[in-house]
């Protein structure tokens, strides 16, 4: 079979309060992909639909978006893997589309998680890990990713001013993404100021700017065949590697506390698939949920050794013009996290800066992108690569 490519993406803007109802909602990045796309509903054989099915009302929403996109008669089906549901979600529209079942596919990715309380959805966030030996605790996502933020100080003597540095740089290209929730300036003197939102206390060591925000919004992609592909994209962009895993639930059955072994173990697979590795990659989008899962993620994916993500962003590297941007979008810190769209988010702007056209954060000729995406805390790991 020949290589699969991405010919459409879309995203809705990412917004606190969504007005309207989901299928509306995933509407926004569906319209925005197929218009990309230049193509029409009858040319996609098939449609995966991702979200996170704890905030959601609607039970089995696939059919009921299939029905509203003008998706049916063909077949639809719904993923999730958290928060990195529409990352999974490309992986299997890849594999429909590298088996020859289906030459177009579409993947959508949504989440209102408005539709719930700010304490509601926080409880359902303490059920993403083990509801009989973990959760019933209180745990809950800030004060896990605190646990790792902890041990990675211990371990290499990072700091909160280190991380401070990875919000200052998502404010920065926050700014100038229309998408996105967050687009007002944040400087590093807020964390230190006690009279600054940024500097509030949330689970020790990370405080409000540490964290990034629940948001209502939706994200398509449409993956095709080679052939389909040329026939229909002047640019196609193309799946180069993917790789995906998994660790125990419980952090009792862990043993790495200063990374994620998923985000090690799917970047090590999609290298491999690509043929390529670390030093090769352009441009990055990396799963900032927390300031510090943005620094493990610098080591995990290969940027830098273990402790040495620090120095990283201390000398902006990781910044538009430095060595390996990342998140020159803004990330999950700026743009907000809908958890089933966030995935399809981030390949979307990956996609644009290898297509050069992302505007006022495109990178200086990319050839290619890697999109690391994380389920829970976590346990669910997707790193994609993709090319020119």
């Amino acid at each position: 079979m020949g290589k699969v490519g991405i010919i459409g993406v879309g995203q809705s803007a990412f917004v606190r309060g969504y007005p309207g109802s989901i299928r509306e909602l995933a509407f926004e990045g569906f319209k925005e992909a197929m218009q990309d796309a230049q193509i029409a509903n009858q040319d996609i054989g098939a449609s995966i639909i991702c979200s996170a099915p704890e905030y959601d009302k609607q039970r089995s929403p696939a059919g009921v978006f299939a029905e509203y996109l003008g998706l049916t008669p063909q077949p639809t089906c719904y993923l999730e893997s958290l928060c990195s549901s529409s990352s999974m979600g490309l992986r299997f529209a890849y594999s429909l589309v590298k088996s020859g079942l289906h030459d177009v596919v579409a993947v959508v990715g949504f989440q209102k998680m408005s539709e719930i309380s700010s304490a509601e959805s926080q409880e359902r966030m303490g059920r993403g890990a083990d509801i009989q030996w973990e959760s019933t605790f209180g745990t809950m996502m800030p004060a896990y990713y605190a646990m790792y933020a902890k041990r990675h100080m211990a371990e290499y003597g990072t700091t909160p001013e280190d991380l401070a540095l990875i919000r200052v740089k998502a404010a920065t290209y926050g700014q100038l993404n229309e998408k996105a929730v967050y687009r007002k300036p944040i400087t590093f003197d807020m964390f230190s100021d006690p009279n600054s939102p940024m500097s509030g206390p949330v689970a020790s060591p990370l405080r409000v700017g540490d964290c990034c925000a629940n948001a209502d919004g939706s994200s398509c992609v449409i993956v095709a065949s080679e052939k389909r592909a040329k026939a229909l994209c002047k640019k196609p962009v193309w799946i180069l590697g993917l790789g995906s895993a998994s660790t125990a639930v419980n952090l009792a059955g862990r043993d790495l506390f200063s990374g994620l072994t998923v985000a090690k173990e799917s970047a090590a697979q999609a290298y491999k698939m690509a043929g390529i590795t670390a030093k090769d990659v352009d441009v990055a989008e990396v799963h900032d949920c927390f300031t510090i899962a943005e620094m493990m993620a610098y080591e995990n994916l290969g940027f830098a050794k273990p402790g040495e993500g620090k120095d990283l962003i201390k000398g902006k590297e990781t910044y538009k013009e430095g060595s390996i941007p990342v998140n020159v979008d803004g990330g999950l810190l700026s743009k907000g996290h809908p958890i089933g769209a966030t995935g399809g988010s981030q390949i979307r702007t990956v996609v644009l800066q290898l297509r050069g056209e992302a505007g006022d954060i495109q990178v200086k000729d990319p050839e290619i992108g890697l999109v690391h995406n994380i389920g829970g805390v976590g346990l669910y790991g997707n790193v994609s690569i993709l090319g020119r």
